[in-house]
C-alpha cells in the first residue's frame, strides 16, 4: 500500500516503541515523505530524546532506518500541487502532505482527524485502520 507519512506519525514511532513503528518497516507499505521530514527530526532531537527511553544512538539508528524504509520526494516535485492542495487542506501545516498525496497519487498515513475529517480530495489513513488492513492482508495471504 502506498502512503505518504506525516510527521507525527514518525514522532509517535520514536517516542513510544510499538505498533507504529513496526508498521513503517513493514513490507506491506510503500512509505513517502517530503525532503524537509528528517530536517525536523534533527531539529526536535533533544526534545524526543526527552519523551522516550531511547539512548542517542538509538535515536540515530532508527532515524537511520526510517530513512532506508522512506521515499523521500524532492519539493519541485511537490510544488506544482501546493495550490491545489492549499484549497482544501484544513490546517496550512498539512498542505506539503495533501500536495505531496496528489502528486504521487496516493493516501495519507495521520492520525490527524482535523485533517480526515475536514477534506475529502485525499482519502486519510489512521495507525488502527492501517494495522487492521495489515492484519486481513496477512490473513488472506494465508488462505
Amino acid at each position: 500500500m502506498k502512503l505518504v507519512v506525516d510527521a507525527n506519525i514518525l514522532f509517535a514511532a520514536l517516542i513510544k516503541e510499538g505498533s507504529t513503528a513496526d508498521l513503517l518497516i513493514s513490507d506491506k507499505l510503500q512509505l513517502f515523505a517530503p525532503e524537509f521530514l528528517f530536517e525536523e527530526f534533527r531539529k526536535y532531537e533533544d526534545l524526543i530524546l526527552e519523551k522516550t527511553q531511547r539512548s542517542k544512538e538509538e535515536f540515530n539508528h532508527f532515524l537511520e532506518i526510517l530513512q532506508e524504509e522512506i521515499t523521500i520526494i524532492p519539493q519541485d516535485s511537490i510544488t506544482p500541487f501546493l495550490d491545489q492542495a492549499g484549497k482544501i487542506s484544513p490546517d496550512p501545516k498539512d498542505t506539503v502532505y495533501l500536495a505531496l498525496a496528489l502528486a504521487i497519487k496516493s493516501n495519507i498515513w495521520s492520525n490527524d482527524k482535523n485533517l480526515k475529517e475536514r477534506q475529502n480530495k485525499v482519502k486519510i489513513y489512521t495507525t488502527d485502520e492501517i494495522i487492521e488492513m495489515v492484519r486481513v492482508l496477512k490473513i488472506n495471504k494465508r488462505k
